[in-house]
């Protein structure tokens, strides 16, 4: 499936590279802030400096639009969470969180996209009656795609979803779990709750559709505005 069509617009802030369809947008992407005014810029939201003749020099941090003196704001950092193309100014706590969902970008929704092979079951339907697809989150990043030989399963919104589980296979030899599958409970096109079951292929090699599930966790985090 390719991926969505792409424009390429100019901010103050700096150049960004947007869908054309609005519909298209990925949950994961956040508007850009307003900023304060510079006329109510009387000091340094940080270090509480004034703003004066030796210290007149004043940034804007692209990610939060509050305002800082050049001290407290001289980070250029990237942020695929607002599309823009090049490293773009951050206050010192905003560059702490943008490094941790450059990670999230560079590594998890490409592994969700990536894929992996999955035994697939509702909740109510035992382990016998499952089918193996081939589960992948889609380009604009919208969709849970299951992709099977002759079974079909509906696309799930990433928006809908509404909690994730764990299913453990044991633990390693440190004690830790090791995760066999995930449950996923959400709403369906019309409104209703379902849950589906996802367990890793049992055959050849595991691991893929572990790092799927670890980053389906970090998903849902994203979400919810809490990545660690």
């Amino acid at each position: 499936m390719a991926g969505p069509e792409k424009k390429l617009e100019r901010s103050k802030s700096g150049l960004r590279m947007i869908p054309v369809s609005e519909a298209d947008t990925s949950p994961f992407c956040l508007p850009e802030p307003p900023w304060v005014p510079d006329d109510e810029c009387k000091q340094c939201q940080n270090c509480r400096g004034k703003f004066d003749f030796f210290k007149r020099r004043k940034h804007h941090c692209r990610r939060c639009g509050r305002c800082f003196c050049n001290d407290c704001c001289q980070e250029k950092v990237n942020l695929p969470r607002m599309q823009f193309l090049d490293p773009v100014r951050h206050c010192q706590v905003c560059t702490e969180v943008s490094r941790k969902e450059e990670e999230f970008f560079d590594k998890h929704l490409k592994s969700l996209q990536n894929g992996g092979y999955f035994s697939v079951c509702d909740s109510d339907i035992g382990p016998d009656d499952a089918s193996m697809f081939f589960t992948k989150l889609s380009p604009n990043h919208r969709h849970l795609l299951f992709e099977g030989d002759s079974d079909k399963h509906e696309p799930i919104l990433i928006e809908k979803i509404e909690t994730l589980q764990i299913l453990p296979s044991g633990k390693d030899d440190e004690g830790n779990t090791i995760a066999g599958g995930i449950a996923i409970k959400y709403k369906d096109t019309t409104g209703g709750i379902n849950v589906i079951k996802m367990m890793v292929d049992s055959g050849g090699n595991r691991k893929p559709g572990q790092i799927w599930i670890a980053s389906m966790q970090k998903c849902q985090e994203a979400r919810d505005g809490v990545l660690v």
